[in-house]
């Protein structure tokens, strides 16, 4: 991106919101987060390998005993093939709310550490620009990894599997933007609890381990406003070079969540730190 189209969108973002809510310098906390992790590159790399070993689980333990299963367009395809593509959506989802969420409260609530970047000419859009840039930055590294995982288990049967990071990355953007909007509401830590009751019906019943079609007709519904779910079909459908119209609802879903959630943690991180 050419200097001049960086000042453009700047200047429209600078008409848009208030000068106190946006000044431009998100990298700056992406900058941040990368000399912080560079010192505990062991947590970093611990993300990734809890999706690998379920892969590997699959591979040798429970795919024994399922082979095959309906996939995408009704072809048949491995029962790891199947399960692969949602744990990789699985793993950005889980990255991002980890990001966006626990470390965001500690920063809010604890360290103060927004108090002291407001009070530098970055305002509350930066801060959420920022550390949502750094999820799904740190998703884009676990897709990749697990990409060639996967790779390497000759588990990618289309060339269209590529598009795999870049809807992981859109995932991570999606679930760290709203993540990071429902961490400024709570008090405590032991409200954490009630991320994981959300997170793990999704990781469960977001057609992770079985088709939609397992469901009854009604919990069918219920499921497909799971925004996982979304993230999985368009994973799943591309792992096989399967395209089909509905492939866009599942990405304009995930779209229009990413957008909602973005406005909301402005919003709520302007209310609490500029009060």
């Amino acid at each position: 991106m050419s200097i001049l189209e960086q000042t453009g969108r700047r200047g429209l973002l600078l008409r848009v919101l208030p000068a106190a809510m946006y000044a431009g310098r998100a990298s700056a906390l992406v900058e941040r987060s990368i000399l912080v992790y560079s010192r505990i590159w062991l947590m970093f790399l611990s993300g990734a390998l809890e999706p690998v070993l379920y892969l590997l689980a699959f591979q040798y333990g429970f795919g024994r005993l399922v082979t095959e299963v309906a996939g995408p367009g009704g072809q048949t395809m491995s029962y790891v093939a199947f399960v692969a593509p949602a744990l990789m959506a699985s793993a950005a989802m889980n990255g991002a709310v980890f990001d966006s969420t626990y470390n965001m409260f500690f920063k809010l609530r604890h360290s103060k550490l927004y108090d002291a970047v407001l009070s530098t000419p970055m305002g509350p859009f930066d801060v959420a620009i920022g550390e949502i840039s750094w999820a799904v930055v740190r998703g884009g590294i676990y897709a990749l990894g697990f990409l060639g995982v996967m790779a390497v288990m000759g588990l990618v049967h289309s060339p269209w599997a590529l598009l795999l990071v870049p809807v992981a990355l859109l995932i991570s953007f999606a679930f760290a933007s709203i993540g990071m909007a429902g961490a400024s509401f709570l008090r405590s830590t032991s409200q954490f609890d009630y991320i994981q009751l959300v997170l793990m019906p999704l990781f469960l019943f977001s057609t992770t381990f079985y088709p939609l079609s397992v469901y009854p007709e009604a919990l069918q519904i219920v499921v497909r406003c799971f925004p996982l779910y979304h993230g999985v079909e368009l994973m799943r459908a591309l792992s096989v070079g399967v395209l089909e119209p509905s492939m866009l609802g599942n990405l304009a879903y995930l779209l229009a969540m990413a957008g909602l959630g973005i406005w909301a943690t402005s919003k709520r991180l302007g209310h609490l730190l500029l009060k």
